[in-house]
Formats: C-alpha cells, structure tokens, sequence
C-alpha cells in the first residue's frame, strides 16, 4: 500500500493513572501490526506515554522504563511535598519525564503530538502543540489535591483527564482519517462493596469518569477498552501486567482496524482518481 494513499492514523490515549501503562502494549500491537500512527493525543498519563513516543523513543524503551519503576523509584520521584494546592510538587516527575524524552519540544516531536490539560480557573480543555513538552506533560498529569497546580499564561493547570479524558476530537482536528480511542475508564460493578463514605465518593468519581470518557470515546472510529478491574492511580508497579492487558484489548480490533484502513484507502484512492481525471478535462 502506498502511503499516499492510505489514511492518516490519530491515536487519542486516555487518562487513568497507573493503568496508563497498558498504552504501552496498545502501541506494541500497532507496531507489530504495522499499523503507522501519524498523530498523537494524550490526557494525563496518556500524555506521558504518548509524548515520550512521539518525542522519538522506542516503545520497547519505554517498556523497560516501565518494568523498572519499582516502589522505591515511586517512592523517590512522588516524595517531592509541597503543603499548598497539592501534596506533590512535581519538580521530580517533570525531571524524571525530562530525562526519557528524545525531543524536548513539540516541534521536534517524530510524531505530531498533543498534551491535554484543564484549566482549574475557567473548566476549560487547554491543548499544548507547541513549546516546552515536557512541562506541558507535568501539566496534563496534575491530579488536583495530589500534584500542584502549574500556572502558565494566566492560567492554572491541572489532570487534562477532568475536562478531555481521551482526546478524540484534538488527535481528528489534528488531521486524523481513522481515530482509534484508548480507554482507561470501563466500570466494573461489585456487588459486594460497603457503603461507607470513602467508598461512596470512590465510586461516584469512578462513574463520573466513565460516563465522560465514553461520551470524548464514541467519536472514535475505534475504542480499544482496557481491562483493568482493580488498580490505584499510583500502582505503577506490576508494569508487565498493565502493560500485557493493552496488548490483548488492541489485539481485539486489529482485524476491524485493518477493514477501516483498506476501505478508507480505497476512498482516497478514488478521491485522487477523480481529481486527476477531472483536471484533465
């Protein structure tokens, strides 16, 4: 297939916390599927993931970072206190995603990429394209009460995944024929819960998360639902799992994305066909 004739691919990677490593396997079958991916959208550590492998890092790189990061490495990058706006004040975690960038800014990105934050004055979704990347991803990572707030332009960020959990729209605005959604927010109903009211707000803000992450995913042309029934936002141990549970759901719409990609290559096969033909008249 010649790649002028083929449609161009947006992948829009969800927020989740820890289980946002499962973006890793959703690549890894991508990759070995040879499915190109021209644009990248990611909302909290969507964002990470997506801006470290558009900054031109190997997925298996970024694999291996994942696999290493044990409690103590957690330990070291989260215990950064800040008594104000937020437990954490993320100097450590911007550092940290510093140092696996290939690229420092947007414009040198390998893959045209976007990083999703929610501005806490105004509600609004704030898209970064351009500039410093890796502060635009300590932005989109910001989870309110647990990381400071960054001010930038008047504004004051926090977790894109509060406005814009999969960027859908931005990765199609961006030039994307053929949008495949990662989401992070299935929910899983368990009977057997106490009410109480740690468990209560728990499962209030999970249904909240759900019902916005389906709404930004159904204008996907494909969503890749992962599974991952019980996980803390900070679990970033136990890498292979996450990352093994990606895999398998991207496995899953392989043989229906591969359908898209040739009707859509038709289509601007067609397309390009007539326009010839046409100017020739």
């Amino acid at each position: 297939m010649m790649k002028i004739n083929r449609p161009k691919i947006g992948l829009a990677l969800g927020s989740g916390g820890a289980k946002g490593l499962a973006h890793i396997g959703v690549i890894k079958v991508l990759e070995k599927n040879h499915i190109p991916i021209d644009y990248i959208a990611g909302s909290s550590v969507g964002a990470m993931i997506g801006g470290m492998y558009a900054s031109g890092l190997a997925i298996e790189k970024i694999e291996e970072i994942a696999i290493q990061t044990n409690w103590r490495k957690m330990f070291s990058l989260l215990f950064d206190p800040h008594l104000k706006n937020g437990l954490i004040r993320g100097d450590r975690i911007k550092k940290f995603v510093e140092s696996c960038l290939n690229n420092k800014e947007f414009e040198k990105c390998v893959i045209p990429f976007a990083a999703i934050a929610t501005d806490l004055k105004t509600s609004k979704t704030v898209v970064f394209e351009k500039g410093d990347l890796a502060l635009a991803i300590r932005a989109s990572i910001s989870i309110p009460l647990v990381f400071k707030p960054i001010k930038i332009d008047n504004k004051l960020l926090a977790d894109g995944g509060l406005s814009c959990p999969i960027p859908v729209d931005v990765v199609r605005k961006m030039g994307a024929d053929i949008v495949i959604a990662v989401n992070l927010d299935k929910y899983y109903s368990d009977q057997k819960w106490k009410i109480g009211w740690y468990n209560i707000a728990q499962n209030s803000l999970n249904i909240l998360r759900y019902h916005l992450a389906s709404f930004n995913a159904k204008k996907a042309d494909l969503i890749v639902d992962v599974d991952i029934p019980k996980n803390h936002w900070y679990h970033f141990v136990n890498a292979k799992e996450k990352i093994s549970a990606g895999e398998k759901a991207a496995q899953k719409v392989i043989p229906y994305l591969k359908k898209k990609i040739k009707k859509k290559s038709k289509l601007i096969y067609l397309k390009k066909y007539f326009r010839i033909f046409k100017n020739k008249k």
